[in-house]
């Protein structure tokens, strides 16, 4: 063998060195198609001022006392939620909203959940033409119904009754209601209903036992939605209801402005006693409601 073909016999083999990835070449730098964080943090504190804003003005007033103009709710008082509970009569409105509110949930719930379930599950001549109503109807406002349920109710001698603004809530959640039940039971395997069938269970049984268990989020979205909305509905109170011993928060809250004065302090705690329950339900509801209106928005 000739000395070229041992030099290059003994000679290593050449190792070839595939490069990293590249590192920036500073710290702070990004690539060239995302946004600096100023461009995203910019508008969000500007809306989180905006919103918060007004909650904070709303607290400075119910916690400080008459006549000051402190910026500070120092020294703090609850001379106004005192004032609102007892004298304004804020403890009768507030059970009367309380009532109004479950009712309206119950009544809902319970008359959406047999009619989305005929929606969902049975086939009929006139369903589209059905569905198609219930969703026109809810381009009528409120104030057209006023004077038709009105007359039914001074017939049915329900007016001044708490019966008839919880029969207007009622009607009034009612197609939105049927809806996003009916999508969510489309969600629901049929198959499921049918082993239950062959087990034994009629279709009653089988929609207590199978489907209601998984309806859950879906009747907590329409429930709540039902609780918030009789919760904070102005008109029907007032057109309806003429006692103030039957008022409900909304029509309480009007009371304490006049045309002469407005008592600030005693309307900002009177907004605070009205919006801590709608706080307090979506706080603790707000991961089912999210599923189920995700869920019910969208046809299975």
């Amino acid at each position: 063998m000739s000395t070229l073909d041992e030099a290059t016999v003994a000679a290593p083999p050449v190792r070839r060195t595939v490069p990293g990835p590249r590192r920036p070449a500073g710290r702070g730098r990004r690539a060239w198609d995302e946004a600096p964080r100023w461009q995203i943090y910019l508008p969000l504190s500007l809306y989180l001022v905006f919103t918060l804003v007004p909650f904070y003005w709303i607290l400075l007033f119910a916690l400080r006392p008459t006549g000051s103009t402190s910026l500070v709710p120092w020294p703090m008082t609850l001379d106004h939620f005192e004032k609102v509970w007892t004298e304004r009569g804020f403890g009768t409105y507030f059970q009367n909203s309380v009532y109004v509110g479950l009712a309206t949930l119950a009544l809902t719930t319970g008359v959406a959940l047999a009619g989305g379930y005929a929606l969902a599950r049975f086939d009929f001549r006139v369903k589209r033409v059905f569905v198609l109503g219930l969703l026109c109807s809810q381009f009528v406002p409120g104030a057209l119904l006023l004077v038709p349920l009105f007359e039914i109710f001074a017939e049915l001698r329900m007016i001044n009754s708490l019966g008839s603004v919880i029969l207007a809530e009622s009607v009034f959640q009612l197609p939105l209601s049927m809806i996003l039940i009916s999508n969510f039971i489309k969600n629901v395997p049929y198959s499921l209903e049918e082993a239950a069938w062959v087990d034994g269970c009629d279709r009653l049984t089988a929609f207590r036992v199978v489907v209601l268990p998984l309806l859950r989020p879906g009747l907590i979205a329409v429930g709540s939605f039902a609780f918030v909305h009789s919760w904070n509905h102005f008109l029907f109170a007032l057109m309806f209801l003429n006692n103030q011993q039957k008022q409900t928060i909304p029509v309480g809250l009007n009371t304490l402005m006049s045309a002469d004065s407005v008592d600030l302090g005693a309307l900002a705690a009177g907004g605070i006693v009205a919006a801590v329950p709608v706080v307090l339900v979506f706080a603790f509801i707000q991961k089912w409601l999210i599923t189920g209106f995700s869920a019910g928005a969208v046809k299975g």
